[in-house]
């Protein structure tokens, strides 16, 4: 009975001990073929905003991420890992589907569409990458490549590398030749057209009738549509702002006030 309750705990202990080990030689093992030997950074689609995905705070395993509204300046030293074939034709964060050829990343907290160069401080490669998702949130790890990415510094063999991400901002031109970004410029989420979300509906008449509501005490009471995946949703939203902090001091305001959800959105 010993023997066998010692073999159970050994099995049980390799098998969770080493899941990610063979998580990483699964996705080597089931890598599938690209369709061309390069693949080309063609510029992310917009939405007519200054970007595709919110800069709502959020939790994840019981803790909270604030992304930043401003990258400009920014470097971080940590460790960068890769997700491939498991999440290739996701959703991202921003939207996107995730190709694990393409030179994305996830960060937890840079706007997106920020373009980063990777750094491997073991072995002296460098990439330049976008963000388009969030992650990685596994303790000590700062950012997570595409399969592509993590192969051009040497990370897909050993999972993991120590490196230096620097924001470089938003591409603003890009090589006819090989649709590489060649300038930025800075996101600054501080300064533009922003209001505050307090509600969103699937049925369009409860929408118009929570903003009719609204109406009466708040200016610039409206409904934004947006549609994805799930379906249509009507988007209620209050207040007309310049900049990003009055945007979030208002949201903390009315939070007090019973609107549990309300956050500051860029319109």
């Amino acid at each position: 009975m010993k023997l066998i309750t010692l073999t159970l705990i050994l099995f049980v202990f390799c098998f969770f001990g080493c899941s990610s080990t063979l998580d990483a030689k699964y996705d080597r093992a089931h890598i599938p073929p690209p369709k061309s030997s390069t693949y080309k950074n063609y510029p992310p689609p917009t939405s007519g905003g200054k970007t595709l995905a919110t800069q709502k705070p959020y939790k994840i395993k019981g803790v909270r991420y604030k992304p930043i509204a401003n990258a400009t300046g920014f470097v971080q030293n940590g460790k960068a890992s890769w997700y491939g074939r498991k999440f290739h034709g996701r959703k991202t964060s921003n939207g996107e589907r995730y190709n694990m050829y393409a030179m994305t990343a996830a960060h937890k907290t840079l706007p997106m569409n920020t373009w980063v160069t990777v750094h491997n401080l073991q072995n002296n490669r460098k990439i330049v990458v976008r963000i388009n998702d969030r992650g990685p949130f596994i303790y000590g790890r700062i950012i997570d490549l595409s399969y592509t990415g993590a192969k051009r510094i040497g990370i897909v063999g050993p999972g993991t590398a120590k490196v230096r991400v620097t924001a470089l901002g938003r591409a603003t031109s890009y090589s006819k030749k090989t649709k590489d970004p060649i300038t930025f410029k800075a996101i600054d989420y501080w300064k533009g057209n922003f209001t505050v979300q307090v509600g969103a509906f699937q049925v369009k008449a409860n929408a118009e009738k929570y903003r009719y509501k609204l109406s009466r005490k708040y200016k610039n009471s409206h409904i934004s549509t947006f549609t994805n995946d799930r379906g249509t949703f009507y988007r209620v939203r209050i207040g007309r702002f310049t900049n990003l902090k009055n945007a979030i001091r208002f949201s903390e305001k009315i939070i007090t006030q019973g609107f549990s959800s309300a956050f500051a959105v860029a319109e």
